[in-house]
């Protein structure tokens, strides 16, 4: 990959109604391909296939033939996958464990042969032809302090590649747009520190993350949506009405088959889970940063004291699988007090319950609308970021802190630098 600076402004798209179906279809084959890939490129008794060119010249052809997608995007699912088999290699030779790629989580990646981005709508390839989206902004004269404006309408930037992502409980979409600036000449404020009292302090930079009940089940700072919580408690409440039905019945038979059942979602589960911290941990290394910050476990059993012990099991598990997995590599993980971080603007500071309704956040204040939860990862990273500009050394041993978002680092003063990272 090049390295020219990179930014991703985050689009909401006006869909039609008649062609949303088109998206859903689009992400359901897109993922077969990912998926098809992955089974076959991971060799549980051999060496896993970890080249691009091979995988397309094997499965290419019979991916076209499964799906109605274009070839740019069945070879774009193709290369997802091996670009994940790829970072499990990697895992398995630092001696960690980790298992097979799964894709389920809502996304699909476009480039210019796929997709147009023009100055107010994009046009995205589908089977059943290209659906037009029209991008739902804020007006014109105040679009020059947004990423939108800085970045998308500047003709120094490029737009190069997107994610298409669905928003579930929204139920909106959105186009993760990445721009290209090659001609960028950096003026060494590249994350740039925070300010210190403690002379020859070190610097480091930090990765909020909000756990959810519904929607993603993990946001990050650097805008990124891992797995879908909703998919993980639909499938606990499928075990729970099977077992309601055998326990009914109340026949050894049933019994037995309850056992194996709950053997096999605690199997599932706990597989999920373990491929849910793997997309963490290679965000997180993608990001560059020195750490990943959760809020503390007490505040999420609070946050769904009436929730399943099921779904209080499965956060607690993924943040013990994360500080597990991280032992091996530079990271470190540490957790903040949460309170009112889904109510603070991340743009301004203005705190207040109004803010937030449900999975969208408007600030009563500054106006700054965005994702709730994306909200509230920033939140949780820079009141890390606080801390530890207070003088509280991290768990990283430096004394100034940076949080990372999609495409840069922002100092606990609130000021934005602009960092490499390579999308």
């Amino acid at each position: 990959m090049d390295d020219a600076l990179r930014r991703t402004v985050p689009v909401k798209l006006d869909v039609p109604e008649e062609r949303r179906g088109d998206l859903h279809q689009t992400k359901a084959q897109f993922l077969h391909c990912a998926n098809r890939t992955s089974e076959w490129a991971w060799r549980y008794d051999d060496y896993c296939v970890t080249n691009k060119s091979k995988a397309e010249n094997a499965l290419y052809d019979e991916l076209r033939e499964e799906t109605d997608l274009t070839a740019n995007l069945v070879q774009k699912g193709i290369r997802r996958a091996i670009e994940a088999v790829q970072s499990g290699v990697e895992k398995l030779k630092q001696g960690e464990q980790t298992s097979q790629p799964e894709f389920d989580s809502w996304s699909v990646v476009y480039d210019k042969r796929s997709a147009s981005f023009n100055d107010d709508y994009a046009t995205l390839s589908t089977p059943d032809g290209r659906v037009t989206a029209e991008y739902v902004l804020p007006p014109e004269d105040e679009r020059e302090d947004t990423p939108f404006g800085r970045y998308y309408e500047s003709e120094a930037w490029d737009a190069s590649i997107a994610t298409l992502q669905y928003d579930e409980q929204e139920d909106a979409f959105y186009l993760h747009v990445t721009l290209k600036n090659p001609n960028y000449e950096g003026d060494g404020t590249e994350r740039q520190e925070s300010e210190s009292r403690s002379e020859g302090a070190e610097n480091g930079v930090v990765l909020g993350v909000d756990l959810n009940v519904t929607g993603a089940f993990a946001v990050t700072s650097t805008g990124e949506f891992i797995g879908s919580a909703d998919s993980l408690t639909h499938k606990r409440n499928q075990y729970e009405q099977r077992r309601a039905k055998l326990q009914q019945t109340g026949t050894r038979s049933a019994h037995l088959t309850m056992q194996s059942i709950g053997s096999r979602l605690s199997d599932w589960s706990l597989d999920w889970l373990h491929n849910r911290a793997n997309d963490l941990i290679t965000e997180a290394q993608d990001a560059d940063v020195d750490g990943i910050i959760f809020e503390t476990l007490d505040h999420i059993r609070e946050n769904i004291a009436n929730g399943s012990k099921f779904q209080q099991w499965a956060y607690a598990k993924f943040v013990e699988l994360v500080e597990y997995k991280v032992e091996s590599t530079e990271l470190f993980v540490d957790t903040v007090n949460p309170a009112y971080t889904s109510q603070r603007c991340s743009h301004c500071g203005f705190t207040h319950e109004d803010n937030r309704d449900d999975k969208a956040f408007e600030c009563q204040s500054c106006g700054y609308e965005v994702n709730a939860d994306y909200n509230a990862a920033k939140n949780i990273a820079n009141r890390y970021c606080g801390y530890i500009h207070r003088e509280q050394k991290s768990r990283g041993g430096w004394a100034t802190s940076q949080l990372a978002l999609k495409s840069g680092t922002l100092s606990v003063n609130g000021d934005y630098t602009p960092t490499e990272l390579l999308g």
